[in-house]
């Protein structure tokens, strides 16, 4: 039988196209409606029309696809749009991030009258209350104490009388008040309301329930908002119980032509599915999200025995899915977390995205607890061995794996709330970090709350001014209170003896560091706290906190460098099995409560004879040699070393330094990067000079005439040259002219020593100097953070 080629290939590409899934454009416009067809010429006026109009297809055709088109505009939500299963395989594209923008806010038309000289007041809807108003674009500042100072550290402005007897005496209605205050540990913050006053004029409180290692307040750390007494300001507002308005515009707002909004929407869009049903295939591209409410007073819960409680919601809120990409999107002036992912969740791409001005977290991996063998909620909770389930790995599937954030550029979130993280992770497994920029944010960059269960990427990233409002942190920080674990070394050392792998029960799989740059000036630029265990670590570059290894097993440090620090062994467990080798360290190792130094110290650059002499005491370091590592261009922050180094005779290798952070070409041009720190640690002809020291510019003793003048007995000691406003030191107690001639016990005789000094302290937040001023010796307690 003969057949026709040509009509047997037309029959054939007929078939084939008839089984191809079928691809449907709709689209979306200001001007369009739910009367319309949802073409290009008829839009639909909203996202949730469209929607609806795809999940009719698919009753029809269940492997249809559909792009969904936003045209440009401004989109506001009444309700979150929810894409469940029904939906699979949507793409919702935006016309660009500067042209689509979805809001959680609402209009507002105002009829404004004066109320005093200052201030304006109006009566709003009864039923239309809100957390945030924006005037003109710009959000405006629910009143406070202390007033908003950009620069004033903490909330933008703290005081330790925030809440004295003094000041809630003036308050006719404090009722409502919201106040914000840091763990005594600096560890995070904690957010209360107002809900009565006692007869002793104190404040009987609710919430304050975000932060898993419980508290009283920080004694400076507070801040107190809505209270109308304290509308006293310029951009302050407050919203009275009668459903009036009142406001102090800034100079740069026309009361009568400005544009308001106020937020009312605590997310954006929900994708939700399930296990058994995921919501798989979708796609949201090209939109800038805006105007979620704060969600600190929203219900928490614990992340194991992390520091951490959470809000299981973001504006962007994801459970249940497989394959969903969320790229190129801006997400701006968002009260809460932002991007959430919930439970059980495979292969979620979070890529290209531009997030800033956010109020907690912008993005999280967070699995559901009936995962976790045996888990404990508290720090000091421990399941006895005989009743811990043994069996390794996870429990079931409901958690986020195999997925991945990569190029987005995150900076300024944190705003409210201090528990938080560019990027956090926990009940995970999988997950990659890779070349983002993160910084500007109040304590970790990165950051895996436990062991569960590993196999996490963290590399080509840009992490710096980090830890920025709290302390004992850093720009990238773990734990690993996992089943093994709990706060009696000894016990966990005679656990472990008799069961070697049971570190790895829950950190089943090895989760690697390597290739990015750090900066951590207020704690460690890596920070593996309590029994962060299987990890590999290297080619790394850190520019100021060093890498810091507590109370874990199995890791291994190798081939990183740590410029003007080195490492910080603390707590080591009895055959942890750690390795740190062929690393250039520039400071002298800070060990604390080490008599058992895992399987291999050794092989290291030192930068000098005392430090290397200081390592090899202790028992460590027999291979390890000290020079000058003879870096190319530090200033331009290429830490390669030369050809004639030392450091290749320990095994050292050079690795990229221009890969780090954000490589999208949009974002990588408004991307900042690190201050590069001048380089003290390394003995050169250039030991002696000034530097930038947290706001004061110092040098050393050098001459007679310098020790003359000060009356000092020797040429030796830092001379204080000048304090900048509004620097940390401003607010120290030093005074130009003293000469800091102690740390603690330990003599300062030039800058080199007091920023190994500093170095040592700087991740408590303190230092004790002693100083020579007027031709007498004083003690004095400094701050090294705001």
């Amino acid at each position: 039988m003969k057949y026709n080629l040509s009509l047997f290939t037309l029959l054939f590409t007929i078939l084939v196209t008839s089984c191809q899934p079928r691809t449907i454009e709709i689209y979306v416009g200001t001007n369009g409606s739910a009367k319309n067809e949802g073409t290009k010429e008829s839009p639909y006026g909203t996202i949730q029309n469209a929607l609806s109009a795809f999940a009719d297809i698919k009753k029809t055709n269940k492997r249809a696809k559909a792009v969904i088109h936003i045209s440009e505009g401004e989109y506001r939500l009444s309700q979150a749009i929810e894409i469940s299963e029904i939906v699979n395989g949507v793409t919702i594209k935006g016309a660009g991030s500067n042209k689509v923008i979805i809001k959680g806010s609402e209009k507002l038309d105002l009829n404004w009258e004066k109320y005093n000289e200052n201030v304006f007041v109006t009566k709003i809807p009864s039923h239309f209350k809100w957390d945030q108003l924006y005037a003109n674009g710009k959000q405006q500042i629910l009143a406070r104490y202390p007033n908003y100072n950009e620069e004033g550290g903490h909330w933008q402005g703290h005081a330790a009388d925030a809440i004295a007897p003094e000041r809630i005496q003036h308050w006719k209605n404090p009722k409502g008040a919201i106040i914000h205050a840091m763990h005594s540990g600096e560890w995070g913050g904690f957010h209360y309301v107002v809900s009565g006053v006692k007869e002793d004029g104190s404040f009987e409180l609710s919430a304050g329930h975000q932060n898993n290692r419980p508290s009283g307040m920080h004694r400076k750390y507070r801040m107190v908002e809505n209270i109308f007494e304290e509308l006293d300001s310029p951009g302050e507002w407050y919203l009275a119980d009668d459903s009036k308005l009142y406001y102090w515009p800034s100079d740069d707002i026309d009361i009568n032509t400005a544009s308001f909004e106020g937020v009312r929407l605590k997310s954006l869009i929900n994708v939700l599915g399930s296990e058994e049903n995921p919501v798989t295939d979708i796609t949201i591209e090209g939109i800038r999200f805006e105007h979620t409410k704060r969600t600190f007073l929203e219900d928490y819960e614990p992340l194991l025995r992390s520091d951490w409680t959470i809000y299981r919601g973001g504006a962007l809120f994801i459970e249940g899915t497989e394959n969903v990409t969320i790229k190129d999107c801006e997400f701006v002036n968002l009260g809460g977390n932002v991007v959430f992912v919930s439970k059980y969740n495979r292969n979620i791409a979070i890529e290209g995205n531009h997030i800033h001005e956010c109020g907690a977290s912008a993005i999280s991996f967070v699995g559901d607890p009936s995962a976790v063998r045996s888990p404990s909620f508290q720090y000091g909770q421990f399941v006895p061995f005989k009743e811990m389930d043994t069996i390794r790995g996870p429990k079931n599937n409901l958690y986020p794996s195999k997925s991945k954030v990569d190029n987005n550029l995150i900076y300024r979130i944190g705003r409210i709330e201090k528990q938080t993280a560019g990027v956090q992770i926990s009940m995970a497994m999988d997950i990659t970090v890779s070349n983002n920029s993160i910084y500007d944010i109040p304590r970790a960059g990165i950051n895996v709350s436990e062991g569960t269960w590993g196999g996490h990427i963290v590399e080509y990233n840009d992490v710096f001014n980090t830890v920025l409002e709290t302390s004992d942190h850093g720009s990238f920080n773990s734990w690993g209170r996992d089943r093994f674990w709990l706060p009696n070394r000894g016990a966990v050392e005679q656990l472990v003896a008799k069961n070697p792998d049971m570190p790895k029960w829950d950190a089943i799989h090895t989760s690697i560091i390597r290739n990015n740059r750090f900066r951590c000036d207020h704690g460690w630029d890596i920070d593996l706290d309590d029994g962060s265990s299987n990890y590999e670590i290297y080619n790394n570059l850190c520019l100021s906190g060093g890498i810091k290894l507590r109370e874990g097993f199995n890791r291994t440090v190798e081939n990183n460098i740590m410029v003007n620090n080195g490492f910080h062994p603390h707590v080591w467990f009895k055959k942890s099995e750690d390795i740190f080798r062929r690393n250039i360290v520039l400071t002298s190792h800070k060990d604390i409560i080490i008599s058992n130094w895992g399987k291999e110290v050794d092989f290291n650059l030192f930068p000098d004879e005392k430090a290397l002499k200081k390592a090899q005491n202790k028992g460590v370091d027999a291979n390890s040699i000290y020079g000058d590592p003879m870096f190319i261009d530090p200033v331009n922050s290429n830490f390669q070393v030369k050809e004639n180094s030392p450091a290749f005779k320990i095994g050292f290798k050079n690795f990229p330094m221009d890969q780090f952070g954000v490589k999208k070409a949009t974002l990588k041009v408004i991307a900042k990067t690190p201050t590069i720190p001048a380089l003290w640690s390394v003995e050169s002809k250039d030991e002696f000079f000034k530097m930038n020291w947290l706001g004061v510019v110092v040098k050393n003793i050098e001459t007679i005439e310098e020790r003359s003048a000060s009356g000092l007995n020797e040429t030796a000691g830092v001379l204080i040259l000048e304090i900048k406003e509004k620097s940390i030191m401003s607010e120290s107690g030093l005074e130009v002219g003293d000469v800091i001639l102690k740390s603690d016990d330990e003599t300062i005789n030039n800058i080199k020593d007091l920023m190994k000094e500093y170095q040592g302290h700087k991740w408590k937040g303190k230092m004790d100097l002693e100083i020579f001023r007027n031709q007498k010796s004083m003690r004095l307690k400094i701050l090294t953070k705001k």
